[in-house]
Protein backbone atom coordinates (compact mmCIF):
# COMPACT_ATOMS: atom_id res chain seq x y z
CA UNK A 1 0.00 0.00 0.00
CA UNK A 2 1.43 3.36 -1.04
CA UNK A 3 1.27 6.60 0.86
CA UNK A 4 -1.37 7.81 -1.55
CA UNK A 5 -3.72 4.93 -0.71
CA UNK A 6 -6.81 6.27 1.14
CA UNK A 7 -6.98 5.16 4.76
CA UNK A 8 -10.70 5.91 5.26
CA UNK A 9 -13.83 5.77 3.16
CA UNK A 10 -14.13 9.55 3.32
CA UNK A 11 -10.60 9.92 1.96
CA UNK A 12 -11.40 7.51 -0.85
CA UNK A 13 -14.57 9.44 -1.74
CA UNK A 14 -12.69 12.75 -1.66
CA UNK A 15 -10.07 11.31 -4.03
CA UNK A 16 -12.77 9.92 -6.32
CA UNK A 17 -14.58 13.26 -6.34
CA UNK A 18 -11.33 15.02 -7.27
CA UNK A 19 -10.62 12.49 -10.02
CA UNK A 20 -14.10 13.13 -11.45
CA UNK A 21 -13.74 16.89 -11.36
CA UNK A 22 -15.28 18.40 -14.48
CA UNK A 23 -17.59 15.43 -15.08
CA UNK A 24 -21.36 15.73 -15.12
CA UNK A 25 -22.58 16.30 -11.52
CA UNK A 26 -25.17 13.54 -11.94
CA UNK A 27 -22.42 11.10 -12.94
CA UNK A 28 -20.36 12.14 -9.92
CA UNK A 29 -23.31 11.51 -7.60
CA UNK A 30 -23.83 8.03 -9.06
CA UNK A 31 -20.14 7.16 -8.78
CA UNK A 32 -19.93 8.35 -5.18
CA UNK A 33 -23.02 6.36 -4.21
CA UNK A 34 -21.76 3.14 -5.81
CA UNK A 35 -18.31 3.49 -4.26
CA UNK A 36 -19.57 4.33 -0.77
CA UNK A 37 -22.15 1.55 -0.81
CA UNK A 38 -19.53 -1.02 -1.88
CA UNK A 39 -16.81 0.12 0.51
CA UNK A 40 -19.01 0.38 3.60
CA UNK A 41 -20.64 -2.98 2.88
CA UNK A 42 -17.21 -4.64 2.65
CA UNK A 43 -15.99 -2.95 5.83
CA UNK A 44 -19.16 -3.98 7.67
CA UNK A 45 -18.38 -7.62 6.89
CA UNK A 46 -15.01 -7.35 8.69
CA UNK A 47 -15.86 -5.61 11.96
CA UNK A 48 -12.71 -6.79 13.73
CA UNK A 49 -10.22 -5.31 11.24
CA UNK A 50 -8.96 -1.75 11.03
CA UNK A 51 -10.71 0.36 8.40
CA UNK A 52 -7.44 1.30 6.71
CA UNK A 53 -6.32 -2.31 6.32
CA UNK A 54 -9.68 -3.44 5.00
CA UNK A 55 -9.81 -0.51 2.62
CA UNK A 56 -6.35 -1.29 1.27
CA UNK A 57 -7.48 -4.82 0.46
CA UNK A 58 -10.70 -3.64 -1.15
CA UNK A 59 -8.93 -1.09 -3.32
CA UNK A 60 -6.84 -3.79 -4.97
CA UNK A 61 -10.02 -5.38 -6.38
CA UNK A 62 -12.38 -2.41 -6.64
CA UNK A 63 -9.75 -0.07 -8.02
CA UNK A 64 -8.01 3.13 -7.01
CA UNK A 65 -10.08 6.33 -7.19
CA UNK A 66 -8.38 7.37 -10.43
CA UNK A 67 -9.11 3.98 -12.01
CA UNK A 68 -12.74 4.03 -10.91
CA UNK A 69 -13.16 7.57 -12.22
CA UNK A 70 -11.75 6.61 -15.61
CA UNK A 71 -14.02 3.56 -15.77
CA UNK A 72 -17.09 5.70 -15.03
CA UNK A 73 -16.14 8.25 -17.68
CA UNK A 74 -15.68 5.50 -20.26
CA UNK A 75 -18.91 3.71 -19.36
CA UNK A 76 -20.84 6.96 -19.34
CA UNK A 77 -19.85 7.70 -22.93
CA UNK A 78 -20.98 4.22 -23.99
CA UNK A 79 -24.27 4.39 -22.09
CA UNK A 80 -25.13 7.86 -23.33
CA UNK A 81 -24.46 6.81 -26.91
CA UNK A 82 -26.83 3.85 -26.46
CA UNK A 83 -29.59 5.86 -24.76
CA UNK A 84 -29.40 8.93 -26.99
CA UNK A 85 -32.42 9.35 -29.22
CA UNK A 86 -31.63 9.20 -32.96
CA UNK A 87 -30.48 12.59 -34.18
CA UNK A 88 -32.43 14.05 -37.09
CA UNK A 89 -30.74 13.93 -40.47
CA UNK A 90 -28.58 17.06 -40.94
CA UNK A 91 -30.19 19.66 -43.19
CA UNK A 92 -28.14 21.70 -45.61
CA UNK A 93 -30.48 24.69 -45.81
CA UNK A 94 -32.04 26.99 -43.21
CA UNK A 95 -35.50 26.01 -44.43
CA UNK A 96 -34.65 22.34 -44.03
CA UNK A 97 -33.37 22.90 -40.50
CA UNK A 98 -36.49 24.89 -39.65
CA UNK A 99 -38.91 22.16 -40.73
CA UNK A 100 -36.52 19.41 -39.63
CA UNK A 101 -37.96 19.75 -36.12
CA UNK A 102 -40.72 17.36 -37.23
CA UNK A 103 -38.15 14.57 -37.51
CA UNK A 104 -36.62 15.28 -34.09
CA UNK A 105 -37.99 12.86 -31.49
CA UNK A 106 -36.74 15.13 -28.71
CA UNK A 107 -39.26 17.79 -29.74
CA UNK A 108 -42.17 15.34 -29.41
CA UNK A 109 -40.90 14.08 -26.06
CA UNK A 110 -40.63 17.66 -24.82
CA UNK A 111 -44.22 18.30 -25.86
CA UNK A 112 -45.33 15.16 -24.01
CA UNK A 113 -43.38 16.17 -20.89
CA UNK A 114 -44.97 19.62 -20.94
CA UNK A 115 -48.43 18.06 -21.06
CA UNK A 116 -47.59 15.69 -18.19
CA UNK A 117 -46.08 18.56 -16.19
CA UNK A 118 -49.53 19.79 -15.20
CA UNK A 119 -50.32 16.48 -13.51
CA UNK A 120 -46.90 16.06 -11.91
CA UNK A 121 -46.85 19.73 -10.92
CA UNK A 122 -50.13 19.42 -9.02
CA UNK A 123 -48.90 16.23 -7.34
CA UNK A 124 -45.51 17.70 -6.36
CA UNK A 125 -47.03 20.95 -5.09
CA UNK A 126 -49.66 19.16 -3.01
CA UNK A 127 -47.09 16.74 -1.60
CA UNK A 128 -44.68 19.54 -0.67
CA UNK A 129 -47.22 21.89 0.87
CA UNK A 130 -48.78 19.06 2.88
CA UNK A 131 -45.39 17.82 4.08
CA UNK A 132 -44.16 21.27 5.09
CA UNK A 133 -47.44 22.10 6.84
CA UNK A 134 -47.41 18.88 8.85
CA UNK A 135 -43.72 19.30 9.67
CA UNK A 136 -44.36 22.79 10.99
CA UNK A 137 -47.44 21.68 12.92
CA UNK A 138 -45.67 18.72 14.51
CA UNK A 139 -42.50 20.68 15.32
CA UNK A 140 -43.59 21.20 18.92
CA UNK A 141 -44.08 17.46 19.42
CA UNK A 142 -41.48 14.75 19.86
CA UNK A 143 -42.37 13.25 16.49
CA UNK A 144 -41.81 16.54 14.66
CA UNK A 145 -38.14 16.01 13.81
CA UNK A 146 -38.49 12.34 12.76
CA UNK A 147 -41.46 13.29 10.58
CA UNK A 148 -39.44 16.06 8.92
CA UNK A 149 -36.61 13.62 8.23
CA UNK A 150 -39.09 11.15 6.76
CA UNK A 151 -40.57 13.91 4.61
CA UNK A 152 -37.14 15.00 3.33
CA UNK A 153 -36.26 11.39 2.57
CA UNK A 154 -39.51 11.02 0.64
CA UNK A 155 -38.80 14.19 -1.36
CA UNK A 156 -35.44 12.73 -2.40
CA UNK A 157 -37.09 9.54 -3.63
CA UNK A 158 -39.65 11.55 -5.58
CA UNK A 159 -36.86 13.76 -6.95
CA UNK A 160 -35.00 10.65 -8.11
CA UNK A 161 -38.13 9.50 -9.97
CA UNK A 162 -38.58 12.96 -11.49
CA UNK A 163 -34.95 12.85 -12.57
CA UNK A 164 -35.56 9.62 -14.46
CA UNK A 165 -38.53 11.26 -16.19
CA UNK A 166 -36.46 14.33 -17.09
CA UNK A 167 -33.58 12.27 -18.45
CA UNK A 168 -35.84 9.99 -20.49
CA UNK A 169 -37.99 12.71 -22.03
CA UNK A 170 -35.78 15.80 -22.04
CA UNK A 171 -32.38 14.19 -22.52
CA UNK A 172 -30.69 15.87 -19.54
CA UNK A 173 -28.37 13.55 -17.59
CA UNK A 174 -29.80 13.09 -14.10
CA UNK A 175 -28.69 10.92 -11.14
CA UNK A 176 -29.59 7.24 -11.22
CA UNK A 177 -28.59 6.71 -7.60
CA UNK A 178 -29.62 8.58 -4.44
CA UNK A 179 -27.13 10.04 -2.02
CA UNK A 180 -25.73 7.28 0.18
CA UNK A 181 -27.35 7.37 3.65
CA UNK A 182 -24.61 7.05 6.25
CA UNK A 183 -26.44 5.25 9.08
CA UNK A 184 -23.42 5.58 11.38
CA UNK A 185 -23.83 9.35 11.53
CA UNK A 186 -25.43 10.52 14.79
CA UNK A 187 -29.11 11.42 14.51
CA UNK A 188 -28.76 15.12 15.32
CA UNK A 189 -25.84 15.46 12.92
CA UNK A 190 -27.93 13.94 10.14
CA UNK A 191 -30.63 16.51 10.89
CA UNK A 192 -28.08 19.31 10.68
CA UNK A 193 -26.66 17.98 7.41
CA UNK A 194 -30.12 17.82 5.88
CA UNK A 195 -30.83 21.40 6.92
CA UNK A 196 -27.49 22.59 5.52
CA UNK A 197 -27.74 20.59 2.31
CA UNK A 198 -28.72 22.98 -0.55
CA UNK A 199 -30.36 20.07 -2.36
CA UNK A 200 -32.93 19.74 0.44
CA UNK A 201 -34.22 23.24 -0.21
CA UNK A 202 -33.56 23.08 -3.95
CA UNK A 203 -35.81 20.03 -4.21
CA UNK A 204 -38.59 21.77 -2.29
CA UNK A 205 -38.28 24.86 -4.48
CA UNK A 206 -38.41 22.68 -7.59
CA UNK A 207 -41.57 20.91 -6.42
CA UNK A 208 -43.27 24.22 -5.62
CA UNK A 209 -42.25 25.70 -8.97
CA UNK A 210 -43.63 22.73 -10.87
CA UNK A 211 -47.24 23.85 -10.35
CA UNK A 212 -46.94 27.26 -12.07
CA UNK A 213 -44.54 25.81 -14.61
CA UNK A 214 -46.89 22.90 -15.28
CA UNK A 215 -49.81 25.27 -15.84
CA UNK A 216 -47.70 27.39 -18.20
CA UNK A 217 -46.33 24.39 -20.10
CA UNK A 218 -49.77 22.80 -20.53
CA UNK A 219 -51.36 26.08 -21.61
CA UNK A 220 -48.53 26.84 -24.03
CA UNK A 221 -48.75 23.45 -25.74
CA UNK A 222 -52.55 23.33 -25.93
CA UNK A 223 -52.99 26.92 -27.11
CA UNK A 224 -50.06 26.68 -29.50
CA UNK A 225 -51.28 23.49 -31.14
CA UNK A 226 -54.97 24.47 -31.23
CA UNK A 227 -54.31 27.90 -32.74
CA UNK A 228 -51.78 26.55 -35.23
CA UNK A 229 -53.91 23.62 -36.39
CA UNK A 230 -57.07 25.76 -36.52
CA UNK A 231 -55.28 28.35 -38.64
CA UNK A 232 -53.98 25.64 -40.95
CA UNK A 233 -57.32 23.82 -41.32
CA UNK A 234 -59.67 26.83 -41.52
CA UNK A 235 -58.97 27.64 -45.20
CA UNK A 236 -59.51 24.00 -46.11
CA UNK A 237 -62.91 24.06 -44.36
CA UNK A 238 -63.81 27.23 -46.24
CA UNK A 239 -62.96 25.63 -49.59
CA UNK A 240 -64.96 22.52 -48.74
CA UNK A 241 -67.89 24.72 -47.70
CA UNK A 242 -67.93 26.61 -51.00
CA UNK A 243 -67.56 23.32 -52.87
CA UNK A 244 -70.63 21.97 -51.10
CA UNK A 245 -68.88 19.23 -49.16
CA UNK A 246 -69.46 20.97 -45.80
CA UNK A 247 -72.86 22.25 -44.72
CA UNK A 248 -73.40 24.80 -41.94
CA UNK A 249 -77.13 25.11 -41.28
CA UNK A 250 -78.44 28.61 -40.88
CA UNK A 251 -75.06 30.25 -41.20
CA UNK A 252 -73.43 32.20 -43.98
CA UNK A 253 -69.73 31.60 -43.85
CA UNK A 254 -67.73 34.79 -44.24
CA UNK A 255 -64.29 34.17 -45.68
CA UNK A 256 -61.40 36.28 -46.92
CA UNK A 257 -60.49 36.50 -50.57
CA UNK A 258 -59.75 33.00 -51.94
CA UNK A 259 -56.22 34.08 -52.88
CA UNK A 260 -55.46 34.59 -49.20
CA UNK A 261 -56.55 31.12 -48.10
CA UNK A 262 -53.26 29.37 -48.99
CA UNK A 263 -51.34 32.06 -47.12
CA UNK A 264 -53.44 31.48 -44.01
CA UNK A 265 -52.71 27.75 -44.15
CA UNK A 266 -49.01 28.48 -44.56
CA UNK A 267 -49.19 30.77 -41.53
CA UNK A 268 -50.75 27.95 -39.51
CA UNK A 269 -47.96 25.58 -40.56
CA UNK A 270 -45.34 28.16 -39.58
CA UNK A 271 -47.00 28.69 -36.19
CA UNK A 272 -47.03 24.94 -35.57
CA UNK A 273 -43.36 24.64 -36.50
CA UNK A 274 -42.40 27.55 -34.24
CA UNK A 275 -44.38 25.92 -31.41
CA UNK A 276 -42.41 22.70 -31.87
CA UNK A 277 -39.11 24.59 -31.78
CA UNK A 278 -40.13 26.51 -28.67
CA UNK A 279 -41.29 23.32 -26.96
CA UNK A 280 -37.93 21.68 -27.64
CA UNK A 281 -36.10 24.74 -26.30
CA UNK A 282 -38.28 24.93 -23.19
CA UNK A 283 -37.65 21.23 -22.60
CA UNK A 284 -33.91 21.84 -22.68
CA UNK A 285 -34.16 24.78 -20.26
CA UNK A 286 -36.34 22.79 -17.89
CA UNK A 287 -33.79 19.99 -17.91
CA UNK A 288 -31.11 22.45 -16.84
CA UNK A 289 -33.37 23.76 -14.08
CA UNK A 290 -33.95 20.22 -12.83
CA UNK A 291 -30.22 19.48 -12.83
CA UNK A 292 -29.48 22.68 -10.91
CA UNK A 293 -32.05 22.09 -8.16
CA UNK A 294 -32.17 18.30 -7.86
CA UNK A 295 -28.57 17.12 -8.21
CA UNK A 296 -26.58 16.66 -5.02
CA UNK A 297 -24.41 19.72 -4.42
CA UNK A 298 -21.34 17.74 -3.48
CA UNK A 299 -21.47 16.00 -6.82
CA UNK A 300 -20.59 19.25 -8.49
CA UNK A 301 -17.53 19.96 -6.40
Amino acid sequence: MTAATPRTVDQYLDSLRSALQGADPALVQDALYDAEEHLRAEIAQRPGDAEGDVLATIVTSYGAPEEVAEAYRSNEATIQAALRTPAPRPRATALGRFFGVYTDSRAYLSVLYMLLALVTGIAYFTFTVTGLSLSAGLAILIIGVPFFLLFVGATRLVALAEGRLVETMLGTRMPRRPVYPDRDTPFLKRVGEMLKDPRTWGTLVYFLLMLPLGVFYFTFVVVGFVVSIATFVAPIVVLLYHAGFVQIDGEVLQAPHPALLPLISILGLLLLTVTMHLARGIGYLHGQLAKTLLVQARGAD
